[in-house]
């Protein structure tokens, strides 16, 4: 089969079109024939080794965590997936180098497979995966919120998402939105708000602005109950001023940040202000099966979708051309990067 390998950390430039053979899935293992790989800053910074020796060897690696595709073959004790069963995977290259999506075929453990539900196609399933699962472990931590999404589930409450226009934000708009809370989305241009709004945000509020804080407070007079943020360092100074009490910060990413945040002790004290840290990689496996079972109501509502009429441009690249998807998503395309792997007959 086709897969896109590297071997060493580095730039694009490592990723090379390779020959690997077919595994064959052991005991709770299903091999999965890729329709659609997704990319993700996390695969990017992975193959770049940020936090590793510039060029140093690794095993060979088969990049990319999310993708979707149709149930090829399945292993010894595999109950609920057969062939022909279309599917998406979450964070797949965590369970091992040779498992990410940007290959034909992946075997992975039966618990990394989500059924596709009808309505829903390859796309949804590859480029909403670590999207869709960290807006909705934002969505779920507050203190006075629900611990799962459905409809209703955030009915009278105010949500504000950082960067309404990026792709954990678009999500986390749209499963709020389903879930009935009102949503507040900042955006940095006029065309990000246009997909901000496509994505279901009844508000929508421009920055830098140094009154934003104030703006925010015009749309949600008692604060806002929950934040879904992306730039933790640059905000941290404007939760105090639109937080209600006991409200929640859920930060995901410190974009144009230094990596260090400062936090005003005092005004957070008297708001009783939560702050989660997230990433899936530890949130643990009873969340991830708890947010891919919600995403997938969602997906099957029609309430999730990808695509510049839900605010999410698509950017297609074939798996030779690997290299330029990972370059177009580190560059910071705005939309979705996907890689068409295979056919979906």
């Amino acid at each position: 089969m086709k897969a896109v390998v590297y071997r060493r950390h580095g730039g694009p430039e490592v990723l090379e079109l390779s020959e690997r053979a077919v595994a064959d899935p052991g005991p709770g293992e299903v091999r999965v024939r890729i329709v659609v790989s997704g990319v993700n800053p996390t695969d990017w910074k992975a193959r770049a080794g940020l936090r590793a020796e510039p060029g140093a060897d690794v095993p060979e690696t088969v990049p990319n965590q999310d993708g979707a595709g149709v149930v090829d073959a399945v292993g010894p004790d595999v109950t609920g997936f057969a062939p022909g069963d279309r599917v998406w995977v979450i964070l797949a290259g965590a369970y091992g180098p040779g498992s990410g999506t940007a290959q034909e075929y992946t075997v992975l453990p039966a618990g990394k497979l989500v059924r596709l539900p009808d309505g829903a196609g390859f796309d949804e399933g590859a480029g909403l995966g670590i999207p869709a699962l960290t807006a909705h472990r934002a969505l779920t931590v507050a203190e006075d919120g629900p611990s799962r999404l459905s409809p209703g589930a955030l009915a009278g409450r105010t949500v504000l998402v950082s960067g309404g226009a990026g792709a954990v934000g678009n999500a986390a708009i749209q499963l709020a939105r389903w879930a009935g809370a009102t949503v507040i989305a900042t955006v940095s241009s006029e065309e990000k708000a246009a997909l901000a709004r496509a994505a279901g945000t009844q508000h929508v509020l421009r920055y830098p602005d140094p009154e934003l804080g104030a703006r925010i407070r015009e749309v949600a007079p008692d604060g806002v109950d929950l934040v879904v943020e992306v730039a933790m360092g640059v905000n941290a100074r404007l939760h105090t001023e639109v937080l209600r009490p006991r409200g929640t910060v859920a930060a995901y990413g410190d974009d144009r940040g230094t990596g260090t945040v400062s936090l005003d002790f005092g005004a957070n004290l008297l708001l009783n202000a939560r702050y989660q840290f997230l990433v899936l990689y530890t949130v643990g496996e009873d969340k991830l099966r708890a947010g891919a079972e919600d995403v997938t109501a969602a997906l099957a509502d029609g309430a999730l979708r990808v695509g510049e009429d839900r605010g999410v441009p698509l950017h297609r690249f074939s798996l030779a051309d690997t290299a330029k998807a990972h370059a177009a998503s580190e560059d910071g395309i705005t939309g979705k990067v996907l890689i068409d792997v295979g056919p979906a007959d």
